[in-house]
């Protein structure tokens, strides 16, 4: 499968509706601490605003409501997949992307053949506190050559430059989150990552 290159992730939908118009083809929407029906609106709003632009939505963590509500991917980390119902995923139709960091994970992943595996942290992040703190891109390398033909995602720390790096590495698509968000034009900011990604 290929995936388009830069995969940003938001935390709303209004994100989405801002970048998709920018050319962004493959999006996740990563959602924490919102209330059920908060969370149905802003899938189903996210879903329409992908469809309507030709964008791949994968929705994060939330695969119930993904397959309630007619969505085509769903991204799991490694304790979402402790909780997740894999056979209700699979037999729904949904593709899915899995989180590793380390050998361990990538095995537990790679035996529920995911459609794309993410590395992560692969620079430092501030996203979220986690026992890895820099994966570095030779690791990009080792995990490409144990995966082979599946898409692998880079995430953590990434910035257009060092996306440059990842893929030399060995990376399919690389994933941006505060690089974006925390970016005083992010606007800007999406189109050069557009620019590095093409």
């Amino acid at each position: 499968m290929i995936l388009p290159r830069f995969y940003p992730i938001f935390d709303d939908a209004d994100w989405l509706a801002r970048m998709l118009p920018l050319g962004v083809r493959l999006v996740q929407l990563r959602l924490k601490d919102r209330a059920p029906a908060d969370l149905r609106d802003q899938i189903r709003r996210a879903r329409d605003l992908c469809r309507a632009a030709g964008a791949i939505l994968v929705v994060n963590d939330h695969w119930q409501i993904a397959l309630e509500e007619g969505c085509d991917w769903v991204h799991l980390g490694q304790e979402d997949l402790d909780r997740a119902d894999l056979d209700a995923i699979r037999e729904g139709g949904l593709r899915l992307g899995i989180s590793t960091h380390d050998t361990e994970e990538l095995a537990r992943a790679r035996a529920l053949r995911p459609d794309y595996i993410a590395l992560g942290p692969v620079w430092p992040t501030i996203l979220k506190k986690m026992k890895w703190h820099q994966q570095g891109v030779e690791k990009l390398t080792e995990w490409k050559a144990l995966i082979g033909d599946v898409p692998l995602v880079a995430i953590g720390g990434l910035t257009p430059e060092r996306a440059v790096l990842a893929f030399a590495a060995g990376a399919d698509v690389a994933s941006a989150v505060t690089d974006i968000t925390l970016n005083p034009d992010p606007e800007a900011r999406v189109r050069e990552w557009l620019r590095v990604t093409a």
